[in-house]
């Protein structure tokens, strides 16, 4: 009795168009669909919450020197500053503290820049976990492809033809798994890099400001 895998049609018919990436994969796929669409969110989420104009707007240090240097720090400009950009919590933490001796004005911004980096590097984690894991769940759905390929009853009588077939399938688990994974390592490496510059630059300003209230050091 002659015995065959069942393949998908685009397999068996040039002339039929790519099928439905799920249908081919099967239901692991799912896992990596999901995984991607995590991974989309928050590429996009990051690239907006990431850029240099919203967290760390030009001429900021320079506009509150010159405010507190016209009219003292206000309670507006502390709340003012607060609402608006990260740069801006660690600039009002020192200045509600300006009154202070120049340690305590300084542990004040770095506890509020503590908190501000973590804020930064929200969801990021999320991100390189996605990175990490969609090369396994890719290579996951091949071995449960492989499982299902040679674990089949039809499997000792198929062809060689309808073998090469069905592991091609099991095999878009794997490069499904790799077209998730390296965008979303790119983006990881780049936003991790972004957010070092940013603490450095922030850093930077920080203690300009101190400096500058304490009088150690011109605007």
């Amino acid at each position: 009795m002659t015995s065959s895998i069942t393949l998908p049609r685009y397999l068996l018919n040039e002339e039929c168009v790519v099928p439905n990436w799920i249908t081919v994969a099967g239901w692991p796929s799912l896992l990596l669909l999901a995984a991607s669409v995590v991974g989309v969110a928050v590429i996009l989420e990051r690239l907006l919450a990431l850029r240099r104009s919203r967290v760390l707007p030009p001429g900021l240090l320079a506009d509150v020197l010159s405010r507190v240097g016209s009219g003292g720090v206000t309670q507006g400009l502390v709340d003012e500053l607060e609402q608006g950009s990260p740069l801006g919590r660690i600039l009002a933490a020192g200045l509600r503290n300006e009154k202070f001796p120049r340690d305590t004005m300084k542990e004040a911004i770095e506890e509020t820049g503590r908190a501000v980096v973590v804020d930064l590097d929200r969801f990021l984690s999320t991100l390189g976990t996605v990175a990490a894991i969609a090369p396994l769940l890719g290579l996951f759905g091949t071995v449960v492809g492989m499982i299902q390929l040679f674990g089949s009853q039809q499997a000792a009588g198929s062809d060689p033809m309808a073998l090469a077939g069905g592991i091609s399938v099991a095999l878009y688990n794997t490069a499904y798994g790799l077209a998730v994974a390296v965008p979303s390592m790119v983006f990881y490496r780049m936003f991790r890099s972004r957010v070092e510059r940013f603490v450095v630059d922030m850093e930077q300003q920080a203690i300009k400001l101190v400096e500058v209230l304490h009088g150690t050091r011109q605007p």
